[in-house]
């Protein structure tokens, strides 16, 4: 016999290692459509609510966070680590751009989301066209601080 907790779904919370968590949230919220989290309740902004915690200037970018205006995407958090990205994401995001759509469409829609998303410090890394029956295309791209993700 299963118990209720293990049958409940779990949320999810995306974690990115980083060196400016504010400038990669402020990436990832435009990228996904996403907002910045509001601040505790009961403060306007996070500057009110750090200065009521006594957290120093130095440590005010050591995290931050994005979540779905919806309420249904994962929360993505940012954390200050000191060391820069090393090796290939073993994962990685997939930023569906194109639902719904095939060849042409879909590759002009992508090429589009790319040149967006460069515009907003993203570094494009290659293309991969269309192989049917499976392979839709997309195209790979990294964050501002070299995280890989695909345009799919």
């Amino acid at each position: 016999m299963t118990d209720e907790h293990s049958r409940t779904a779990r949320d999810v919370q995306i974690t990115f290692d980083c060196a400016d968590p504010a400038a990669l949230a402020q990436f990832w919220a435009e990228a996904l459509g996403y907002r910045l989290q509001d601040p505790p309740e009961g403060f306007e902004s996070w500057e009110q609510a750090l200065d009521a915690m006594g957290v120093p200037p130095e440590r005010r970018n050591n995290a931050s966070a994005v979540v779905d205006p919806m309420g249904s995407g994962p929360r993505l958090f940012f954390q200050r680590v000191p060391e820069r990205k090393q090796v290939k994401n073993r994962v990685h995001l997939d930023v569906r751009a194109a639902p719904g759509l095939r060849g042409d469409a879909r590759m002009a829609a992508l090429e589009a989301e790319a040149e967006r998303l460069v515009s907003h410090g993203a570094t494009r890394l290659e293309r991969h066209e269309p192989t049917p029956p499976l392979g839709a295309g997309h195209i790979v791209m990294a964050d501002p601080e070299g995280n890989e993700f695909c345009l799919d």
